[in-house]
């Protein structure tokens, strides 16, 4: 089997470089946005987007990312960092309200130009309805766990890469039914979503718990790694489907509870709309004044 450690750090690289430039972009377009209305988009945003990223590192190109074919438990841990937590604070950071949005596409006319164009659109409204959101994270989570893709994404660069691109897009688009990042990107009723929450743990529930609960090494790869941490194989195989038990519950659990208080408490989503006659009114104060535009 082709070692990560051989050809990590020519992909550590490459993917460090990206997400500091999706930053730097991020932050370029953050500070422009601020400066044009300060109360448009919150700081705590900003923090949320760069965690995200942090996060995304941390599971692709740290030093973590080099024990992933030695260690199951590292590999559960690039997966729910991927999948769990870094997606919803990306999404997080996007900006909520109709002016913050605009101005961030204009100042990055590199993403804004074809993010406006109506075949993206379309295809945007397609992928983003919640049950094509729902199956594709969840298959997949079980397509890259049947032991013979797994090992692909062990084996192969390209798969590897594959592998946790695929974690990360589809946790991003498991996610936005939930974030929201925009008000209109639900397509169900609001209440639907704690039942999509709950269908989403079944999947990892059944997974984890076979890991956890089987009493042979479903990868046997593992049973030839060094066993740097004191683990066995088939303790290696116990913690990490205890920890994407443990994980995924607790993160579900939290989201479901602040959800629900939403619902129950619906001046708290009022905090995150903008009525359309503010935005028409701050739309038209940041124009040109001989273009009396509104977003």
């Amino acid at each position: 089997m082709t070692s990560h450690i051989h050809h990590g750090a020519s992909e550590s690289f490459w993917v460090s470089t990206f997400l500091i430039v999706v930053a730097f972009v991020y932050l370029s377009s953050w500070v422009r946005v601020r400066r044009q209305d300060y109360s448009c988009v919150e700081s705590w945003r900003a923090g949320s987007f760069l965690l995200g990223l942090l996060f995304t590192w941390i599971a692709t190109a740290s030093p973590l990312a080099a024990l992933d074919h030695e260690i199951l438990t590292a590999h559960m841990v690039q997966h729910l960092l991927l999948m769990t937590l870094a997606p919803p604070l990306i999404l997080f950071g996007l900006p909520h309200t109709p002016l913050a949005h605009h101005l961030l596409l204009r100042f990055s006319p590199a993403v804004g130009r074809p993010l406006r164009s109506e075949p993206v659109q379309q295809f945007v409204n397609v992928v983003t309805h919640p049950a094509i959101c729902w199956l594709a994270a969840a298959g997949t989570l079980v397509v890259w766990h049947i032991p013979s893709v797994f090992m692909l994404g062990l084996r192969s660069q390209m798969w590897h890469g594959t592998e946790q691109t695929s974690f990360l897009a589809t946790g991003l688009l498991f996610w936005s039914p939930v974030v929201r990042p925009w008000q209109n990107s639900l397509k169900w009723p609001e209440s639907s979503i704690l039942l999509y929450l709950f269908l989403a743990t079944l999947p990892c529930d059944i997974l984890s718990g076979f890991l956890v609960f089987c009493d042979r090494v479903v990868y046997p790869v593992f049973l030839s790694s060094p066993r740097s941490f004191g683990f066995s194989a088939l303790e290696d195989q116990q913690c990490a489907g205890a920890l994407m038990w443990t994980c995924v519950t607790v993160v579900y659990l939290i989201a479901g509870a602040v959800f629900t208080a939403r619902l129950l408490s619906p001046h708290l989503s009022e905090e995150f709309v903008i009525p359309q006659s503010d935005a028409r009114r701050i739309a038209v104060r940041h124009t040109n004044p001989h273009r009396m535009e509104v977003v």
